[in-house]
């Protein structure tokens, strides 16, 4: 697995790119500050949720991280595509 700043960094490249939810449902996010808002919610996701979510790698689905970080279908979708972890 790549070290988490270059995953942090491809997050950023990838500002604005279409993702996919586990269910299909497409989204793009911004990034303001260290905080990622998906365009389907005003959610605000931190690095740091990323980050742990990062560390757990890899997982089946989203509901594995629902109670430990916010906006846990996002963050599985982003996590699991290969321009984040560039497999």
């Amino acid at each position: 697995m790549p070290d988490f700043n270059k995953v942090w960094n491809r997050i950023l490249s990838n500002e604005g790119e279409t993702f996919r939810t586990k269910t299909g449902k497409e989204f793009t996010y911004i990034v303001v500050k260290d905080c990622l808002i998906p365009s389907r919610t005003d959610q605000k996701i931190t690095k740091a949720d990323i980050k742990k979510a990062y560390k757990l790698i890899p997982f089946n689905g989203p509901g594995v991280i629902n109670n430990t970080v916010r906006g846990p279908s996002y963050i599985w979708a982003i996590l699991h595509d290969n321009r984040t972890i560039g497999k």
